[in-house]
């Protein structure tokens, strides 16, 4: 049982940062910002979870019953994420790349302490056992100031210590396009009608401030599902623009994004670019691939007739790219469990492919990295079943014991694919998570 308290502080705005900051002396930590845009489907503006009360760590072997049993019996809201290598426990696929990494295959957390922030108001709602802590934990948060994080000029310079940071490829642009022609070639004999091919940006030996890259990711991308998420050692600073899942009472809604063309300053141009984007065919037709492939997964679950196409290519603008999203929604079937809407769905089609499970399959072949949590998903089940899930996309992961940084981008590879193109798209995707490390 939790206790719920509603504050109303002089400024949201100030609050958030304050509470984010606040948070960090906590292990496990889950915060979720909306960043307020396209709120048609948004239950919350941001929401922070932190203090594990109970928790369930565990590779993909069987994870999902393991996750089912777990969330079955507790009842109550559980924040956390699921890699992209439990593909494995859904088909006989296998995971065997290069990982630094190291983060386990599935984490999930019953948080002591809960913030439901919408509007002007903080729901806040803690275990019975803590709820004592309510009072005194709003005036520490109220009171904690940071010069490093709470309201300076981004455009500035740091004043916390960095050091440079010195970004490598883990596939060479030649390479790459080696990839590529054998990914064409699966394509042109009819093994696969589309991949997502993903490669790896990384840096060793290198010390970040994880809370501030985040912040500085979040200001230059202000995507709908932010994610900062902290399990011990383990960092991810995610600007993702893209909904995995969200299940609503009986609804279900996917929002797979496939398409992307680069921002300009210039108005004129910038509005051509996003016109261009809509009418572009090549991108059209990923995105039409992938939102078969989601309709299907989710027949899988639905009732019968329910799968219904709400958005087809319709093109948002963020700060940094346009991109062309669709909406697909579904009625599930009555007294289905929400572990199963996931199985029958995960991992998202935009991140693999059709055929699915042939395209996983060409994708381990090529790729040099184990993808791990990036194209994995962040998010959080309600006490109702309720869920909301992103794709964990346009994000920097870190492991501070290994002192490794990793971005990782990609993009759907088609048989109208030219490979300059794509490469050139991936430079587009990846120039946010490279300005925000290299300052």
């Amino acid at each position: 049982m939790r206790t719920t308290y509603i504050h109303k502080p002089e400024s949201v705005r100030i609050f958030n940062k304050q509470l984010l900051n606040w948070s960090l002396k906590y292990d496990d930590v889950v915060w979720l910002d909306s960043n307020k845009y396209n709120q048609q489907y948004s239950s919350y503006d941001a929401i922070l979870a932190i203090d594990a009360f109970t928790g369930i760590k565990t590779d993909y072997i069987d994870a999902f019953n393991k996750l089912k049993e777990y969330q079955s019996v507790t009842k109550d809201w559980l924040f956390g994420y699921l890699t992209y290598d439990v593909k494995n426990a859904v088909e006989d696929l296998k995971s065997n790349n290069f990982d630094r990494l190291q983060f386990p295959d599935v984490y999930f957390f019953q948080p002591k302490k809960l913030f439901l922030i919408k509007g002007n108001s903080v729901e806040i709602k803690y275990l019975k056992f803590v709820d004592d802590e309510i009072q005194n934990d709003i005036k520490a948060i109220e009171k904690t100031l940071d010069n490093c994080h709470l309201e300076r000029d981004t455009q500035s310079k740091s004043k916390c210590s960095r050091e440079d940071i010195k970004i490598k490829l883990r596939i060479h642009k030649d390479d790459y396009f080696k990839k590529l022609d054998s990914m064409l070639t699966h394509i042109h004999r009819g093994d696969i009608y589309e991949a997502n091919f993903c490669q790896e940006f990384y840096a060793e030996n290198t010390v970040i401030n994880p809370l501030e890259t985040y912040q500085k990711l979040n200001t230059i991308s202000k995507p709908p599902f932010a994610t900062f998420l902290k399990i011990n050692d383990k960092y991810l600073m995610s600007a993702s623009p893209e909904r995995y899942l969200k299940k609503e009472g009986n609804t279900i809604i996917s929002q797979p994004i496939k398409g992307t063309a680069k921002r300009s300053n210039n108005k004129v141009e910038d509005d051509e670019l996003k016109y261009n984007l809509s009418q572009d065919e090549k991108e059209r037709s990923e995105n039409i691939m992938i939102v078969d492939l989601v309709r299907n997964d989710l027949s899988q679950t639905a009732t019968k007739g329910s799968v219904t196409v709400k958005e087809l290519c319709k093109v948002y603008s963020f700060p940094q790219v346009h991109q062309m999203i669709s909406t697909v929604t579904s009625n599930v079937i009555e007294n289905t469990h929400p572990i199963d809407v996931l199985r029958t769905t995960f991992p998202m089609g935009s991140m693999t492919g059709a055929p699915k499970i042939s395209a996983m399959k060409i994708i381990e072949e090529l790729e040099e990295t184990k993808r791990g949590l990036y194209s994995g998903t962040v998010g959080y089940f309600t006490p109702d079943n309720d869920f909301d899930f992103n794709v964990v996309i346009r994000s920097i992961l870190y492991n501070q014991t290994n002192q490794y940084v990793s971005y990782s981008v990609g993009g759907a590879i088609t048989a109208k694919s030219v490979p300059l193109k794509e490469y050139e798209e991936c430079l587009v995707k990846a120039k946010a998570m490279r300005e925000v490390l290299e300052n």
